[in-house]
């Protein structure tokens, strides 16, 4: 299959899809549906792509795009650190066993109790979003008699021209300190005069889903010129850059991103460049890829339930989950591959919209989709790169429980995350009176 499918991705001589040498119908009798599938072969080649593209650099997992203790300890054992954006996250990646030194602390408004809780269990860096964020974390470690490291992260003013949404690296962001405004240099001025601060580096993710080198490139170079100016004008020498991440991913056949290996050597030639024009010493350099690591490898398989045939408009496929488990579509008008993976198609594929079960109109899975013309109720198909993003913005929109996951590899089935039940639903419940049968 390949493309937007997972490495290990094919389809067998009767039609049947499988992953990881585990046919979609055992997983999907086994394991229920909605169910996102992770090919482990995959995600792990995807780390050591960064790696190996990013020889020499620090890499560090997002795990903001899906943070789950199996998953982490994955990464963990790829080489990669672990980026953290909440206390929740900071408390998984720590039940998984990761290192507090290998964990960057990201997010624009960390909590006194989330950063006391960093600096407690000593977390490599904290990357400070603001100057009342500064503030605290200075008032946090005194409180402990402890020194926090940290970063700054610097809108660097550059629009990677992607998604509204998704854009973190223009002038007017929630997102950092704003370089046009003086502000970067400012709170480095600042961080510097602290007691329990230190100050070793400096922070900039300009986007998500980028196609193309030229906004990574220009980051670095802005990110380099700030670090020379920091250096000449007010003595602050520091010797750490974290180029934050963004590389889009295929999620159509339509989408055509960036190898790593190109990415990779795009951004180090420039930062090499830079550095002899400005008579810098090359920093440390982290880079932060998620979506790009766990996105391609994971898929949803999901049962066809209805079809609504409109002669003339057009037809629908309802599936057992939707925006509950995938918001994309909804929320970024994002589209996502979709196949028929529980049988060979036996007829000309027609362009299908493939709907989710909730009460909403903009419940869509795809728009579209290129489906057989005999698809029937009970078929499964699978909707490609859902790795990113999907558990972790995941609802019980209209008390639906959660999908569960599981990872394959070599006809080998582990459970990630268990499939919630009903009961699950309502033990966050309080009633107001007992129960009563019927």
């Amino acid at each position: 299959m390949h493309g937007v499918w997972p490495l290990t991705a094919e389809r067998g001589d009767d039609g049947e899809v499988s992953i990881g040498g585990v046919a979609v119908g055992e997983l999907a009798r086994a394991h229920g549906t909605p169910l996102w599938v992770v090919d482990e072969h995959d995600l792990r080649e995807r780390c050591r792509q960064y790696r190996e593209g990013f020889a020499g650099v620090d890499v560090a997992y997002a795990s903001k795009a899906w943070c789950t203790v199996g998953l982490l300890q994955l990464v963990d054992e790829e080489g990669l650190l672990i980026d953290v954006a909440s206390g929740g996250e900071l408390h998984t990646a720590l039940v998984a066993g990761v290192d507090p030194a290998n964990v960057i602390f990201h997010g624009n408004n960390k909590s006194v109790a989330e950063l006391a809780r960093a600096v407690e269990v000593g977390v490599g860096r904290i990357v400070v979003d603001s100057f009342d964020e500064l503030e605290r974390v200075e008032a946090v470690a005194a409180e402990q008699g402890r020194r926090a490291a940290i970063w700054l992260r610097v809108t660097p003013g550059i629009d990677a021209h992607t998604h509204e949404y998704v854009r973190t690296g223009h002038d007017d962001s929630k997102f950092g300190f704003t370089l046009s405004l003086g502000l970067a240099e400012q709170a480095a001025v600042r961080a510097h005069e602290l007691a329990h601060v230190d100050l070793l580096g400096l922070h900039a993710h300009i986007g998500s889903q980028i196609f193309g080198t030229d906004p990574f490139v220009a980051n670095a170079e802005v990110m380099l010129e700030l670090l020379a100016r920091l250096r000449d004008e007010h003595g602050i020498a520091l010797g750490e850059l974290n180029l934050g991440g963004g590389m889009g991913i295929r999620y159509t056949h339509e989408d055509h991103p960036v190898e790593v290996a190109r990415y990779g050597k795009a951004v180090l030639e420039a930062v090499d460049e830079t550095c002899a024009r400005l008579g810098l010493e090359r920093p440390r350099l982290s880079v932060e890829p998620g979506r790009a690591i766990v996105g391609p490898s994971t898929v949803t398989v999901y049962e066809v339930g209805t079809i609504k045939r409109l002669p003339g408009l057009r037809t629908y496929v309802s599936v057992d989950g939707g925006m509950s488990d995938n918001i994309r579509p909804a929320l970024y008008e994002a589209e996502h591959e979709v196949a028929l993976a529980s049988r060979g198609e036996e007829a000309d594929r027609e362009p299908m919209t493939v709907v989710g079960k909730h009460c909403e109109s903009g419940d869509l899975v795809r728009e579209h989709a290129p489906l057989p013309g005999d698809l029937r109720p009970g078929d499964l198909i699978v909707v490609a790169a859902t790795g990113a993003y999907n558990d972790a913005m995941a609802s019980n929109y209209n008390r639906l429980p959660r999908p569960g996951a599981v990872l394959v590899r070599d006809g080998r089935v582990r459970e990630l995350v268990r499939r919630e039940t009903m009961d699950d639903l309502v033990r966050r419940d309080v009633p107001l009176r007992s129960s009563r049968p019927g």
